[in-house]
């Protein structure tokens, strides 16, 4: 192993480790603790992130990184920004059916309660936060509304909003304040009154019958013009998250250009 992958190896470890005691201790997590798991010294701790802090950071970072990566592929570019908003709501719904997602919301509360105890860490837990919204706020930029472009001031404040209703709404699913909603259900099809047969229904000169119209009721049917996907198949929850989601995209929201 060349010392490069050691220091590699090394590295994932900790940040492997802290995240586990972090989840489990919040901000009694001991950086002694954190190194033991992961069979290493907290010299090395200090020499790959300087300090305790540091590692948080960096933790927080690598956390959100797939996350973010994970939103930008949910959110194809070609969609206009009411179908974004809405793909990019439905897989945050999606997100709260994670097995591990208490364990999730469990480590995002307890790096968030050592923020708020260290002053240190606060400035430094915001401006990670803030760089991993810019991601966001270009996911959105240059998508077309009402025939216009939004633009990169609009885009930021809509991600602000989305990110603050979005993850308030995932923990409520998560902790259980919001219900699960149902899967739709289909009606019971109503059988057809049986019709006696006129006497010369069957002759060789009957007419035709009548061809039936299309079923436009079944899965594949379109609610709303939406383009998202099949309206009929979605939960309803997914569609409350992307209808919520949605409510954001307006003038006061967005601001001027």
């Amino acid at each position: 192993m060349s010392r490069a992958e050691a220091k590699e190896r090394n590295r994932r470890a900790l940040l492997d480790s802290a995240r586990r005691i972090v989840a489990r201790d919040g901000h009694r997590a001991r950086l002694e603790e954190i190194a033991e798991l992961a069979g290493l010294t907290t010299g090395a701790v200090y020499s790959l992130f300087g300090s305790k802090n540091g590692l948080l950071i960096a933790l927080l970072a690598d956390y959100l990184g797939p996350h973010y990566e994970d939103l930008e592929q949910a959110v194809p570019p070609e969609l206009g920004l009411a179908d974004a908003v809405g793909a990019f709501a439905r897989h945050y719904r999606r997100l709260c059916d994670d097995p591990d997602a208490r364990r999730h919301l469990s480590f995002e509360i307890s790096v968030q309660d050592m923020a708020l105890r260290d002053p240190g860490l606060g400035p430094r837990f915001a401006a990670s936060v803030r760089a991993h919204e810019e991601r966001l706020t270009a996911l959105f930029t240059g998508r077309v509304h009402d025939g216009a472009a939004l633009t990169p001031r609009q885009a930021r404040r809509l991600a602000t909003a989305l990110r603050g209703l979005l993850v308030g709404l995932s923990q409520g699913v998560v902790l259980g304040l919001i219900g699960a909603a149902p899967e739709p259900v289909a009606p019971e099809p109503v059988a057809p009154e049986p019709v006696a047969p006129e006497p010369d229904a069957s002759g060789p000169d009957a007419p035709e019958p009548d061809s039936p119209e299309p079923d436009v009721s079944g899965p594949h049917a379109s609610e709303g013009g939406a383009s998202e996907g099949d309206a009929g198949e979605e939960r309803a929850s997914e569609r409350y998250f992307a209808d919520a989601a949605r409510a954001l995209i307006s003038p006061p929201v967005l601001g001027p250009p």
